[in-house]
């Protein structure tokens, strides 16, 4: 199922060229230009989330097909999208990795926290995680399992809302009271049969992670698995990324091993913090 979609606005869709229409002269007026580009935007974001035919972009985007081909047909050019001729799905193309490339290439908390989570990698059937939030998400900037085990949905560039998972819900309670609330309004997916979308117990779940210092979750990303999670902060105190351990979920339910994992998660997220800069009771900015 595909998460964070946008809805085109009223304005881009009022008589179906609104968004295209250029101004006297054949340049197009500011407003429309930005229009133009927030709508790429949107499509980018939707295939990002998943694969898609042109027929349903439009559909979950509330756009024209003729706006939606014509957006489609210049990302697909400019090796940002790509096409799978079997099937009529379009998806994230090489263009944009190279660009996503950078962006882990030059970041300053991977870069801090790594060496950290290289001594955790040696913890067995334990997949490591460094995951940040962007928008409604929590992403996996980083993730590295043994190869003896794997754990789905547990690898680099998985996304999931944050509600779900210990990791997205270190970033949600950590995140501003304004935007925890405008997330909790909904809606609330649910992947398993133990996904909590009750906004009232939500609240009093990120209440006790921030007071513990970590989270802890069973069976609500995949029934078979667990995870524990704990911020990264940087100089500031503000919580930028968090580490977390996914495993498989009988493990969290062994006490002694479920408190070393913590300790060693626990351990990783505050030295990848002191090297960012944080210093232990120091308070957010």
């Amino acid at each position: 199922m595909a998460r964070g979609r946008r809805k085109a606005t009223s304005a881009e869709t009022a008589d179906g060229q609104a968004a295209d229409d250029a101004a006297p002269g054949g340049e197009p007026e500011a407003g429309e230009s930005l229009r133009g580009m927030d709508r790429t935007f949107a499509v980018l974001e939707r295939l990002a989330d998943q694969p898609a035919r042109a027929v349903d972009v439009t559909k979950d985007l509330n756009l024209p097909w003729a706006t939606v081909y014509r957006t489609l047909m210049q990302l697909e050019k400019a090796q940002f999208l790509r096409r799978d001729a079997s099937t009529g799905r379009y998806e994230i193309g090489p263009a944009l990795w190279f660009i996503g490339t950078s962006y882990i290439a030059n970041h300053r908390v991977l870069k801090a926290v790594l060496p950290h989570l290289h001594r955790a990698e040696r913890l067995e059937g334990v997949a490591v995680q460094l995951s940040e939030r962007i928008g409604r998400l929590s992403v996996n900037v980083y993730s590295a399992q043994p190869l003896a085990e794997d754990i789905t949905k547990a690898h680099y560039g998985y996304h999931f809302p944050l509600h779900c998972g210990a990791k997205g819900k270190v970033l949600l309670a950590h995140s501003d009271p304004a935007f925890i609330e405008s997330f909790l309004a909904g809606p609330l997916e649910r992947l398993t049969d133990e996904t909590v979308t009750d906004p009232e117990v939500l609240r009093e779940e990120l209440a006790e992670l921030r007071s513990a210092g970590y989270a802890l979750t069973l069976g609500d990303v995949q029934p078979f698995t667990g995870s524990v999670a704990a911020p990264v902060r940087d100089e500031t105190g503000t919580v930028v990324a968090c580490v977390s351990f996914v495993v498989r979920r009988s493990m969290l339910r062994q006490e002694k091993r479920r408190d070393e994992l913590v300790d060693e998660l626990q351990r990783a997220a505050h030295a990848g913090s002191m090297d960012l800069g944080w210093r232990p009771g120091q308070a957010p900015a």
